[in-house]
């Protein structure tokens, strides 16, 4: 008589793991051969002309934007019923049909705008900001047009109003001032009322320069502009709320005197927007590297990546600059500004 052995002993016998015993694969079943008989077609179904009736209602000019809740509801307050909206909702689905229904607006695609500026007056960028008046709710408008090239402040007016009147006078003046010749100038804004006035407009044209605007909602289509509204209203001296439109004058003037002549911006390699306009960089970089070639002579071993080269200011300013694989070949370019 064989003896009977537990589990345990019986898999240390023959060499197998209790857990392997315990999970065998199960068998599978064999397919079967036989094709399943076609699924009888429900006695509530909808026949094949009332599905079509449904369709062509739905996709009729009078409901082919409406719900089909909304179509249901309407059919059924004229004494029509076709079927429940959720079987609506299912012919539609089953024709690839299920989607927004409702007439709604469809917002166009703005084009980005790319613009490159590799010497002054080739592209300015304005705009308008607020200033705080004497009392709460009076602001005072001022208007700033920027070289993107040299930071640049080429021209800048303060107004009680924002009008598209002032936008062409200070236009006009700046490209006179600056000597602007046709075809040579593009001018870049947002989407305010000045600036997308028919009267700017015209009298771009009139001028020979070319018009530019930001994509709606897109602040960071005119970058430029924005840090140096930031710079402005950071200043120590920057007032919370400026007592007349002259005193507000008298500020600004001293500021853009300032920022022009003595402002070493950091997107321009610590030189002056003047300087880079005029065409001083070449000068005013000599005389530095005139400064490091005798504080290299004076000291060597405090300059351990060898003799100080100053810094040069970007070749060219993007707005939105393409892909790089798009890129025309410039070197040191300034793609966006950073804070001024």
């Amino acid at each position: 008589m064989i003896p009977i052995r537990g589990v345990k002993a019986a898999c240390e016998t023959i060499g197998l793991p209790r857990s392997s015993l315990y999970h065998q694969p199960r068998p599978v079943a064999a397919p079967e051969t036989s094709a399943q008989p076609p699924r009888p077609t429900p006695v509530r179904a909808l026949s094949e002309s009332e599905k079509a009736a449904v369709l062509a209602a739905l996709n009729g000019e009078r409901f082919q934007d409406q719900a089909p809740r909304e179509v249901y509801a309407t059919l059924l307050d004229e004494k029509q019923y076709l079927c429940h909206w959720r079987t609506m909702y299912r012919f539609l689905a089953a024709n690839d049909e299920v989607r927004e229904r409702r007439n709604q607006l469809r917002h166009p695609v703005y084009a980005k705008p790319e613009l490159l500026a590799s010497e002054p007056c080739r592209v300015w960028s304005w705009d308008i900001s607020k200033l705080r008046g004497p009392q709460k709710g009076h602001y005072y408008d001022l208007y700033v047009i920027l070289d993107i090239f040299s930071r640049y402040v080429v021209g800048w007016m303060i107004a009680e109003v924002e009008s598209a009147e002032l936008a062409e006078q200070l236009i006009a003046e700046t490209c006179a001032k600056q000597g602007v010749a046709r075809g040579q100038l593009t001018i870049h804004a947002d989407n305010g009322a000045a600036m997308t006035a028919k009267s700017v407009a015209v009298l771009m044209a009139d001028l020979g320069v070319a018009k530019s605007h930001s994509r709606p909602y897109q602040s960071n289509d005119n970058p430029y502009s924005e840090a140096h509204f930031k710079t402005l209203k950071y200043r120590p001296d920057y007032p919370d709320r400026f007592g007349s439109l002259a005193d507000a004058r008298v500020w600004a003037k001293q500021f853009f005197a300032w920022y022009n002549h003595e402002h070493h911006h950091s997107g321009l390699a610590l030189l002056t927007p003047f300087d880079v306009h005029y065409g001083w960089t070449d000068q005013v970089l000599a005389k530095r590297q005139a400064v490091l070639d005798q504080a290299y002579a004076a000291h060597p071993e405090r300059f351990v990546q060898g003799a100080p080269i100053p810094a040069r200011p970007p070749e060219a300013a993007w707005i939105n600059p393409p892909k790089a694989e798009a890129r025309p070949e410039v070197e040191n370019v300034a793609a966006a500004p950073p804070s001024a």
